[in-house]
């Protein structure tokens, strides 16, 4: 990577970790892949219960292999034959991975799902929740985020899972109201009520969609 994109994104990332510390929640750095799963793991106490929902950038630094090898509960909802059971069991796990549609520079998260089960997991319910957020996510504000978790992370979603919407046929945002439609619910992290429930890894690298 440019060492002058590198520089832009440490002096960046201190901006967002500072607007993260501004609303009761944690956030760090990570000059690599290597170094957030160093950072994530050292989060999770071993023999803790950890699930998560769709976010493919916590399997692009490895997270998730390191548990299924390691010293941890992992419940892994594509072994349910049920994924509902999966899906209720994160809201009593120990620690629950996701990461984040966009972020703004001053910190507050946009997530977008469909059956809610991560959004809500997000909201309440696990005792503590491990963000893994790209560079490639951060916008500039509230607005912009939005934008980007419609226009951007949702159609390639939708495509992903081979779906049916107007968004994967145009790759913008429609909004539609399509029976197929992973926009149900919107949510916006901008405060944690709970100190240490909340921690962010923003790794130096272009991660999920």
């Amino acid at each position: 990577m440019n060492e002058n994109i590198i520089k832009r994104n440490e002096l960046l990332a201190q901006k967002v970790i500072k607007g993260l510390q501004s609303r009761n929640m944690t956030g760090y750095y990570a000059a690599s892949k290597e170094e957030a799963l160093k950072t994530a793991l050292s989060l999770i106490p071993e023999k803790s219960s950890v699930t998560m929902g769709g976010g493919m950038s916590v399997h692009e630094i490895g997270l998730v292999d390191a548990l299924k090898n390691g010293n941890y509960s992992f419940i892994d909802r594509n072994a349910y034959e049920d994924r509902r059971t999966s899906m209720l069991l994160a809201y009593d796990a120990d620690v629950f991975l996701s990461s984040a549609n966009a972020i703004t520079e001053d910190g507050i998260m946009v997530n977008i799902d469909g059956n809610s089960n991560r959004v809500s997991a997000i909201a309440q319910g696990p005792k503590k929740v491990i963000f893994i957020v790209g560079m490639n996510k951060v916008c500039s504000d509230v607005d912009g985020a939005m934008k980007r978790a419609r226009n951007v992370a949702a159609p390639i979603n939708a495509q992903r899972f081979g779906l049916s919407t107007p968004c994967a046929k145009t790759g913008a945002c429609m909004d539609c109201k399509s029976p197929d439609t992973i926009c149900c619910q919107f949510l916006i992290t901008r405060y944690s009520r709970h100190k240490d429930r909340i921690h962010v890894i923003l790794v130096n690298d272009s991660l999920g969609f």
